[in-house]
């Protein structure tokens, strides 16, 4: 554990109000920026339990103030083997976004080999300053004596709501009490003591308990009837500890998450194409800046999709995009690994020390199925087809998955520093990016520069938020024959959570993106 004087001062930047207060708890007791992540983490597995979950998985970026940058990568494992039969508990469902609709697999089958236990304390045991059960009592409090359903997670809850009607454990916690037809409404408390309970008995018994004890039996045992997790998948585990993948951008140094992850790199390639062309005399938000922003999109989405099916092709568009070894170093680790792409939330702290923790969550949509005693849904990160292109059940087996997610810090060369990352599915690279770029480029505050506008390009068709000036985004769209314009700052364009520290001047700064709920303090 870290070792320091007592931390009075410090950022944090969360997807929940709750979220944000464990974190603050945790500086305000004397803890670093890590423990506050990890109060943090601990109680989003409570108030943003759509979005986060013991049972599923994340990243940490993490910069001691005395030492290098790492990543911890505890996310989720695909299993050692395949079904042995087509008889499994794998089921879709169907999840209400209002102008779509989108189809997710659940069930005992789609369960991936969790890290989030094992990523809690082990990075407790590297990089924190006080004791698990300490930095936990938020969490505990907020599970027992229940908390108030916020209008984001009832609006998300509204999204999923087949997933967590899917099962009489499910519904036991998160459907409402005035209508047990229906999950649980805004303004409504919602309380998960059986998880108080199981998470208090982590923080004595360790993460064995989890990986090789009772919870790893009963894991075990149920999903003999259609699921493929086993025991040896519980035990076999591993947290693993990277370098992160960096550059430099303007006058700062970038620190994201490196492959297996596509994330980070994807980032970092878009950045790669910014410093190559510039923006000119374009300011924010002008036709210039938005035809540019979106063509460096279209780029970098073009050179994923064919790094990760045409390899061949892949290598080539990284010659001709970008001369740099940067795609040629990572791109063969990124092929070997299934993706995922699904719902995340972020923190990020900034302790009086000068450490900085970035740490981005997901538990997939959840699998509907919830470890008996535990009140713990596990994840569904099996059930995504974009890891599965020839069919369910085919992905490569006991293989780390990667994620968009992107952890980051950036540092400055006058020794400013930023921790960020977003939630969003595959939107948010595009939202890191152009908070980066607001950043650097445009010289905004970290304020300013998560609530601007954003837009987002994907599959030929183009978004673009509200806020910008109309007759810019009428000369933008004239290019574009798919296009969406959209009427609200919506959770659809990511959710950019950010803290900052100026040493020069001794201020902290921190910043929630309302887009998805987000909430900051300042010690």
């Amino acid at each position: 554990m870290i070792g320091s004087r007592t931390a009075t001062q410090g950022a944090v930047a969360a997807g929940h109000p709750e979220t944000v207060r464990a974190a603050q708890i945790a500086l305000e007791e004397g803890g670093n920026a890590f423990d506050a992540v990890l109060a943090g983490m601990a109680a989003a597995c409570v108030v943003e339990p759509v979005l986060s979950s013991l049972g599923g998985g994340g990243f940490l970026m993490a910069r001691p103030a005395d030492g290098e940058a790492v990543l911890y990568d505890f996310f989720a494992q695909t299993p050692k083997t395949h079904p042995a039969s087509d008889d499994t508990d794998f089921y879709p469902v169907l999840c209400d976004f209002g102008t779509v609709q989108q189809e997710f697999h659940i069930g005992m089958a789609s369960i991936a080999t969790p890290g989030a236990v094992r990523g809690l304390f082990e990075i407790n045991r590297d990089l924190g300053r006080m004791p698990l059960k300490r930095i936990i009592e938020p969490a505990l409090t907020l599970a027992r004596d229940g908390f108030k359903m916020n209008r984001l997670q009832a609006y998300i809850f509204g999204v999923v709501g087949g997933i967590y009607l899917s099962t009489e454990a499910s519904r036991a916690i998160f459907c409402s009490k005035e209508e047990p037809e229906n999950l649980v409404r805004e303004g409504e408390t919602v309380s998960n003591p059986a998880f108080a309970d199981a998470l208090d008995s982590l923080a004595i018994e360790g993460d064995e308990l989890f990986y090789f004890g009772e919870i790893a039996a009963r894991i075990d045992e149920d999903c003999r009837s259609g699921g493929t997790l086993t025991r040896a998948d519980l035990e076999a585990y591993r947290m693993e500890r990277r370098s992160p993948l960096s550059l430099d951008y303007g006058d700062a140094r970038l620190f994201t998450n490196p492959p297996p992850s596509t994330g980070g790199i994807l980032i970092a390639f878009a950045l790669e194409l910014i410093k190559g062309i510039g923006w000119g005399q374009a300011e924010f938000g002008s036709s210039a800046h938005l035809s540019r922003l979106v063509r460096v999109m279209e780029l970098t989405n073009t050179a994923r999709v064919e790094s990760r099916l045409h390899q061949a092709d892949g290598e080539n568009a990284a010659n001709t995009l970008l001369d740099s070894a940067l795609l040629d170093t990572y791109r063969n680790k990124v092929l070997e690994h299934p993706k995922s792409m699904r719902g995340t939330t972020h923190i990020s702290v900034i302790d009086g020390d000068g450490n900085a923790a970035a740490l981005t969550l997901s538990n997939g949509e959840g699998a509907g199925y919830i470890v008996p005693g535990t009140g713990i849904m596990m994840n569904n990160m099996l059930g995504e087809e974009d890891i599965n292109p020839h069919g369910f059940h085919k992905w490569p087996t006991d293989s780390r998955m990667c994620s968009m997610m992107a952890p980051s810090l950036v540092a400055g060369r006058d020794g400013e520093l930023i921790a960020l990352g977003s939630g969003g599915s595959n939107r948010i690279r595009t939202a890191i990016l152009q908070v980066l770029c607001n950043i650097i480029d445009f010289g905004m505050p970290i304020e300013a520069a998560i609530n601007s506008p954003r837009v987002h390009f994907e599959a030929d068709r183009l978004s673009v938020e509200s806020g910008l000036d109309p007759d810019q985004i009428s000369d933008l769209v004239s290019n574009f024959s798919d296009y969406k314009l959209w009427d609200e700052r919506n959770l659809f364009f990511g959710g950019v959570h950010a803290a900052r520290f100026d040493p020069s001047s001794g201020d902290f700064g921190a910043a929630g993106d309302p887009r998805r709920g987000g909430s900051a303090t300042v010690l």
